[in-house]
């Protein structure tokens, strides 16, 4: 098993274990993808990636993170979508979609409006804020709205919400499914007794808080079938004083493959907005591995890592020392869309047998010429007397 090796999920085989992490763009607009989406997302593919993941994208209007995030509570968000699962495809990625609710954290700026709560301000601009959601009146942090707690009756909708999203994702062309279980949003909400204060079945104990995540996953692979692989990410540790920690973690983790889940998504954090909290989770290189690996290890489900996850050979140790089956990069991405050709370049295979051949057939002699130039000593600069 190796970082190039493929990887087989249900009846879908990634071609390499790296994968894009979702990543908001607030690009959207009434939750419709944009051209931007297309570039944003199309590159990734062509870029050698095995799996692209598109952003969190909402199952309603009010689990949206912000008014610009991507949604699939609706049928005509689905054209859009399925435009860029065929050209993910079409460049030999696999097409992924993370589900997700944002609950207590919905209705805020983007993050370069310091992710502020949405206000009189907004609202005079058409963006204003909605309602919130969560399983107990609790905010999610200083300055934050108060949601409303979810009952029984209105959970059991928004499982159907889940379930139709995921309908439109398969209609879309996508061939995976992650639902967003972290960082705080609906379904984390639900775990975590931080912010889960009920006393019906939906609350207490770990097994009544895990119900609604469960009646999630049951809905959504009623939706996908059975050959659409179905991840789950987890904020492996809350962070926060009173919250889960890796133990109940582990726990959960085999209630959901045993409900169907095919991989765990491994993330920390985000139970509440203060920033105080989280740092008491060290963000190193690779800081989620160790989750991601007794995870593995001890429910036997494969696992994705994500985090400070930036050079090929660190990328490639995660995989071949079981710390997990898939690692999955953003901002590195950001950065270099390219990040999985240049990997292979680095591990050894300087081939560029991986890129589209419209690149590849010109790179190929570009980097003989390049060494052999660098062989005989000349540089860029060499006609400057440098």
């Amino acid at each position: 098993m190796t970082l190039f090796s493929p990887l087989a999920l249900r009846d879908v085989t990634l071609p390499n274990r790296i994968g894009v992490s979702p990543m908001c763009m607030y690009a959207s607009s009434d939750g419709l993808v944009t051209d931007f989406h297309v570039a944003h997302l199309g590159r990734f593919a062509l870029g050698g990636a095995g799996l692209v993941i598109a952003e969190a994208t909402a199952v309603h209007p009010h689990g949206r993170i912000s008014p610009f995030d991507a949604g699939l509570w609706s049928d005509e968000q689905i054209p859009g979508w399925r435009r860029i699962a065929a050209l993910v495809s079409a460049a030999g990625a696999v097409p992924g979609v993370q589900l997700g609710h944002a609950g207590r954290r919905a209705a805020v700026r983007e993050p370069w409006r310091a992710g502020a709560p949405l206000d009189a301000e907004d609202a005079a601009s058409g963006f204003g804020p909605w309602p919130l959601v969560a399983p107990s009146a609790l905010a999610a942090g200083l300055g934050h709205t108060v949601p409303a707690a979810l009952t029984t009756e209105q959970i059991s909708r928004s499982v159907q919400d889940w379930h139709d999203a995921a309908t439109r994702a398969v209609t879309a062309g996508f061939r995976f499914v992650e639902l967003h279980g972290a960082h705080g949003y609906l379904l984390h909400s639900f775990l975590s007794p931080v912010s889960n204060r009920r006393s019906d079945d939906y609350g207490g104990s770990a097994e009544n808080r895990l119900r609604y995540p469960l009646e999630v996953v049951a809905a959504v692979r009623a939706a996908i079938g059975e050959g659409i692989p179905l991840s789950f990410r987890v904020s492996a540790v809350d962070g926060a004083e009173g919250g889960a920690g890796i133990d109940e973690t582990v726990e959960m983790a085999r209630r959901l493959a045993d409900a169907g889940v095919d991989l765990i998504d491994t993330s920390s954090g985000g139970i509440t907005t203060d920033r105080a909290v989280d740092t008491r989770i060290r963000r190193g290189f690779s800081f989620h591995a160790d989750f991601s690996r007794r995870i593995r290890a001890e429910v036997g489900v494969p696992t994705a890592t994500v985090g400070l996850v930036v050079d090929p050979e660190q990328a490639s140790r995660l995989i071949t020392h079981g710390d997990a089956d898939l690692v999955l990069l953003g901002r590195q991405l950001l950065d270099d869309p390219n990040w999985p050709h240049h990997a292979r370049i680095a591990l050894g295979d300087d081939s560029h047998d991986s890129w589209d051949v419209r690149f590849g057939s010109a790179l190929g002699p570009r980097a003989r010429t390049l060494a052999r130039l660098a062989s005989s000593g000349e540089s860029p600069l060499s006609r400057f007397g440098v």
